[in-house]
């Protein structure tokens, strides 16, 4: 019987693939079996992740881009499927948070939360849903945030919350309409997660994202890729429009 896990033969396009999450999601997948090309910004940091997975015998391409700006949008898409042929996955991990309450939080940090977390999301899944609607078929990730269903503290951060709440709903929404194309979309959110641009040791955050966490504890990036495998794979054929809690039971109580 095929390991329905396997992604032997599969492309998978993972945006922010170059730090935190994303690159656990990116070594995750390619240790799964798939072609796994990395989409980012920082081109020093791209070429340094793939270092880091070609010294673990891993290969992954990396893509330049800005995926705010709709022109890099197509030209990520098309060196993809130039470079690997076809894209079956996309897990759509880019994003960024702006601690700031709601009488501070200005214009532009509306504009810039939303403009990654939602605007770039969605013109990235049309562009690689027209591409598998093509090919027969596919599986989108989108990377939400327990922030989606809850309200954080000690932090404020309305305009992060409210963005994950559109990406869960757009996730459900994009899932019915196109189930009938062969394409699954699903979400992931993840609880308070250790990576470089997440404040989780730090003190004054230890009661609220830690001791409020039923499992006590805040979860590294390689405990939430496999989440994303899953939700990528056969072995969730008959998913879709979920919404993945992966939070220590945080949202729970």
């Amino acid at each position: 019987m095929k390991n329905p896990f396997d992604l032997t033969g599969r492309t998978a396009l993972v945006t922010g693939g170059n730090q935190g999450l994303g690159k656990a999601f990116a070594r995750s997948l390619a240790e799964a079996g798939a072609s796994v090309v990395i989409a980012a910004r920082n081109a020093e940091r791209n070429r340094a992740v793939m270092g880091e997975f070609a010294a673990d015998g891993i290969t992954v391409n990396a893509i330049t881009a800005d995926i705010t700006d709709a022109a890099d949008i197509e030209r990520m898409v098309t060196e993809t499927i130039e470079a690997a042929d076809r894209i079956d996955i996309l897990v759509n991990n880019a994003g960024t948070c702006i601690h700031n309450p709601a009488f501070d939080v200005t214009e532009q940090e509306w504009d810039d939360v939303f403009n990654l977390n939602v605007k770039a999301l969605w013109r990235t899944t049309r562009a690689v849903g027209e591409h598998m609607v093509k090919i027969g078929g596919g599986s989108v990730v989108n990377i939400g945030s327990m922030s989606g269903f809850i309200v954080n503290r000690p932090q404020w951060q309305p305009a992060y919350n409210a963005s994950k709440a559109a990406v869960h709903h757009l996730t459900k929404s994009l899932a019915v309409e196109w189930a009938p194309l062969n394409i699954r979309v699903n979400a992931v959110a993840p609880g308070y997660v250790k990576t470089e641009m997440s404040p989780v040791d730090q003190p004054e955050f230890q009661r609220y994202w830690v001791e409020d966490t039923p499992q006590q504890r805040v979860a590294l990036p390689e405990e939430i890729a496999p989440s994303v495998v899953f939700l990528a794979s056969d072995a969730a054929s008959f998913i879709t429009g979920t919404v993945l809690s992966a939070d220590g039971g945080y949202t729970a109580v």
